[in-house]
């Protein structure tokens, strides 16, 4: 039996329907702390908490497990301080599952960069311009004092259009990277450890990346270094391409996506999970996802609109506030106009996960992905595409 499949593991994942017409899975993923349906969507709270949203009313608004963010939590308040506080599920007030990363993608991404080697990478922090030394161990000590239920390997993620020699040297790290991580993590009983396949969109790079380590046997596999630039029809080919290999009854997780249409695609590719912080870092900038299109909430247009933001949403920002009066509190620098565009944004990534789900359960996936209008939902330009997606930084 696969060991994730038993009894004893930190986390089994039950696949409980293949869509016919695609690779779309329905499943429940277990962890210690609770269990959640996938396809899933993890809000994604960098610094301990999900911006503006108090832990009841993401989990009222559909989520059943989150994100934090590694890198931030060691650089302030310090993995030893949220576990002297009794650890990240007390930290953020949320009983359910919780995701960590490993700080990779921000300590490529954000930190001022200043030596990378096979050890690991010397960064300078953002926070006090302190030099600091992150290695695969170290990414691995932080999260096992943290206690997420699920924690990622520390790997290296390289700029879409890098050179070739530089992905197939990240790949070459986050193989060496990976098996480091595995030595490390001291929790194993109760914090599953996923893997991240890169390789930009060398299919070749990608496959035996994913190879490799499918044969290190991790509880999970993540593929990381798509959603930066690479173009909608590359990411669906690297992941049609690569997520064959990894295991059927291990849980797959596209990191950092995205907009509904690379979602609805990557779902028929296979991905279990997702997360992005498009919902609340746009609704804090009034920007509204509705399956109409997008709002942009600050437009004189919607001044006098007495209108929900999206006619027949179920979340308490459409049942009890309009268009208009949410304008208002932006212009009036109300906290509340960011908070009841950030809930409108999380329940309706919910609602379509929800909805993906059922149409899967249902043996209509494909009819879904032809008809419902979120499914064609991305970004207008190219421009927005990079300005949105920084939002996981």
């Amino acid at each position: 039996m696969d060991d994730v499949a038993s009894s004893r593991a930190p986390l089994r994942m039950t696949v409980q329907r293949t869509d016919h017409g695609s690779a779309a899975r329905l499943g429940r993923i277990h962890t210690r702390h609770g269990s959640f349906d996938t396809p899933a969507f993890m809000p994604v709270g960098t610094a301990g908490s999900i911006k503006g949203l108090l832990p009841q009313t993401v989990e009222a608004l559909g989520a059943q497990i989150i994100l934090a963010n590694t890198y931030h939590l060691m650089l302030r308040p310090g993995e030893d301080v949220v576990a002297e506080l009794g650890g990240l599920h007390r930290f953020m007030g949320w009983d359910g599952p919780i995701l960590t990363d490993s700080g990779g993608f921000q300590v490529f991404s954000l930190a001022d960069l200043n030596q990378i080697d096979d050890e690991g990478v010397t960064f300078k922090s953002h926070v006090d311009g302190a030099m600091v030394h992150l290695t695969p161990w170290r990414s691995i000590q932080v999260q096992n004092a943290l206690g997420a239920d699920i924690i990622m390997a520390f790997d290296q993620c390289v700029a879409a259009d890098a050179a070739a020699e530089q992905h197939r040297q990240a790949v070459e790290r986050t193989l060496r990277w990976a098996a480091v991580c595995r030595q490390a993590h001291a929790r194993p009983d109760d914090q599953s450890l996923f893997a991240i396949v890169q390789g930009g969109t060398d299919i070749e790079l990608r496959q035996r990346c994913a190879r490799e380590l499918v044969a290190m046997d991790f509880a999970g596999y993540a593929v990381g270094g798509l959603a930066v630039g690479e173009g909608f029809d590359a990411m669906v080919k690297v992941l049609s391409q690569t997520l064959p290999l990894l295991p059927e009854r291990r849980p797959r997780y596209l990191m950092g996506v995205g907009y509904p249409r690379d979602i609805v695609a990557a779902v028929a590719a296979g991905v279990d999970m997702f997360d992005c912080v498009l919902p609340t870092r746009n609704g804090r900038n009034a920007y509204a996802f509705t399956a109409d299109g997008p709002l942009r909430l600050r437009n004189s247009r919607f001044m006098r609109d007495g209108r929900p933001i999206e006619e027949g949403c179920d979340c308490p920002a459409c049942r009890r506030f309009c268009r208009g009066a949410i304008r208002h509190f932006f212009f009036a620098g109300e906290m509340l106009g960011p908070v009841l565009v950030s809930v409108h944004n999380v329940r309706f990534y919910q609602r379509l996960m929800s909805d993906m789900r059922e149409a899967i359960a249902a043996g209509c996936f494909e009819r879904f992905r032809r008809e419902d209008p979120r499914c064609g939902l991305g970004p207008s330009a190219r421009e927005e595409a990079a300005g949105d997606y920084e939002e996981r930084l």
